[in-house]
This record gives C-alpha cells, sequence and structure tokens, in this order.
C-alpha cells in the first residue's frame, strides 16, 4: 500500500513512500514514475519535499530517516536515533529543520545542514503517529494515547496536552499561522482545535470510517482528509462544512496533499493506488 505522500514546492512532483520498503518520485501532469530511491529496508511511512524542490526525506520502519537527491536518486544523509517505526516528518516553516515522530514515544528535532540531532521531545505515553509544526515556535503531535501534545520549538518543553479523541489519533495538521490544528482519529472524528485557547473549536462530520490522513491548504483555507471509508473529502475550515467528497480508491485512503496552488489534490491508497483530483470538481484527473 502506498501511506505517504507529498507534493513539490513548485507543484510539478509528486513523492510517495510504500509499504513495498520504497520511495517514488512522479511527473504529476504525466502521472509517471520519474525515478525510484531504494535505502530503506522496511516500509516508509512518511515522505517530505526540502523546499530547494532538489532533495526529500522520507521515514521508515526501519528507525531511520533518508534525504535524497532528486536528480539522481543518492542517498546525501541519514538520521539516525529514533529506537522504533518513524510514524511522521514535518518541515520547518524556515526549512532549516525538520521534525520526527516515533513509535519509541517521542519526536526528535534535526538540524538538516548537519544531520545532528537538536531536540527530543518526550511526554507520550504510547506511539506517537504524526507530528506537524504550528507556526515556527510550536509542534503538534498526535498519540496512540488518544491525545495531543503542543510542544516548545525552543526548549522542548511540553506546553498543552489536548483531549477529546476516544480512540488513537493517527494524522494531525496545523494551520500556517499556527492558530488551529487539524486532527483525525480511529473514531472517524476530525476536530479543529484552537491551539491558544486548548480546546476544541469544532468537528467536521461526514467520514464513516477511521481516519489516517489529513492536510491543510497553503493559505489555511480549506482541509483534505481520508481514511477507512475509500474517500477523500474537501472541508472549508471557516465554514466548517464539507465542500467535496471524491470516491475512487477500492481500499482505505492513507494519505492525502494539496498542490501549492491548493486546485488539486493527491490521494495515497491501501490499494496501491495514487489518484490525482481536480479540487473544484471532485473528479479525478487523467493523465
Amino acid at each position: 500500500m502506498v501511506n505517504a505522500v507529498a507534493v513539490s514546492p513548485d507543484g510539478k512532483s509528486v513523492l510517495s513512500g510504500s509499504w513495498d520498503y520504497t520511495v517514488r518520485l512522479w511527473d504529476l501532469a504525466t502521472q509517471k514514475e520519474t525515478r525510484l530511491f531504494d535505502g530503506h529496508v522496511a516500509s516508509v511511512n512518511a515522505v517530505a519535499f526540502l523546499p530547494d524542490g532538489k532533495t526529500a526525506l522520507s521515514g521508515s520502519w526501519d528507525k531511520t530517516i533518508i534525504q535524497w537527491r532528486l536528480d539522481n536518486g543518492e542517498e546525501i544523509s541519514r538520521f539516525e536515533g529514533h529506537v522504533n517505526n518513524v510514524s511522521g516528518l514535518a518541515l520547518s516553516p524556515d526549512g532549516k529543520t525538520f521534525a520526527s515522530s516515533s513509535w519509541d514515544r517521542t519526536i526528535k528535532l534535526w538540524n538538516i545542514a548537519n544531520g545532528k540531532e537538536m531536540r527530543s521531545f518526550a511526554g507520550h505515553p504510547a506511539n506517537v503517529m504524526q507530528v506537524a509544526f504550528a507556526g515556527p515556535d510550536r509542534l503538534v503531535s498526535a498519540g496512540y494515547d488518544r491525545s495531543l501534545r503542543v510542544w516548545s520549538v525552543a526548549d522542548g518543553a511540553e506546553i498543552a496536552v489536548l483531549q477529546g479523541h476516544n480512540t488513537s489519533v493517527n494524522a494531525v495538521a496545523a494551520t500556517p499561522d499556527g492558530k488551529f490544528a487539524l486532527s483525525g482519529s480511529v473514531d472517524g472524528e476530525l476536530k479543529i482545535w484552537d491551539l491558544a485557547g486548548e480546546k476544541i473549536a469544532a468537528e467536521l462530520t461526514g467520514h464513516s470510517g477511521f481516519i489516517t490522513g489529513v492536510a491543510i491548504s497553503g493559505d489555511g483555507s480549506r482541509a483534505l482528509s481520508g481514511g477507512g471509508d475509500k474517500s477523500m473529502r474537501l472541508w472549508d475550515l471557516t465554514t466548517r462544512r464539507q465542500i467535496q467528497e471524491m470516491k475512487g480508491h477500492e481500499k482505505p485512503v492513507w494519505a492525502v496533499a494539496f498542490t501549492p496552488d491548493g486546485r488539486r489534490g493527491v490521494s495515497a491508497g491501501y490499494d496501491q493506488v495514487l489518484k490525482i483530483w481536480d479540487l473544484a470538481t471532485g473528479k479525478p484527473i487523467a493523465a
């Protein structure tokens, strides 16, 4: 299955990670594979482009994170320190650092230039499923312990524990201004959190199964979610209403992403398929 997806800063390429241990680069216009990255020895769970569009990161069940050159597929560096599955990656707003979440119950902050671990964040009593930057100064993590936690990037201090889900929180994303976070869980609930007020601001209803992927558009106005009901859904974060329901996968949708212009969405599925969608119409885009 394909369980990780990211879109390049220029909107021309898609990166995917899979249970087949590989990372693959795709041309968005032709939907053709352009490069294969083979270096992990277990499932790839998270991928991210760096701002230069020339390099990318992948995190794996093999406990490592690899930085890749996109032009030739070579490994640039390997980030080691987690002692269990690397479940999520999040790039800082300035593109100089990134955070990784792990089933070792920690989040780690890394310096991309020198490959060094800068800080470790510990507090979740169970697997950490995903992590996101909420502005430059805070991280938000989602855990198997049914909580979201907010952290200070500067010193690693835990700022808040956000509780409201009844089961594992699988996915988290934050608005670019850092004011709100969106979480999705096994209980099928999507929640919008007011991070300053440390409370639930709204709930988005529509999914009929577990949620494993969420994303927020670059302007912070819309969100995508995907999960066990085989659909990807587009939401208006201002009105907090569903805009589109996109169905076409034969099995659960595992990861979702926006293109930088916000006009298209990408979904990655348990059915081994990536789909590109026109978000205005809710229809898949044919190559």
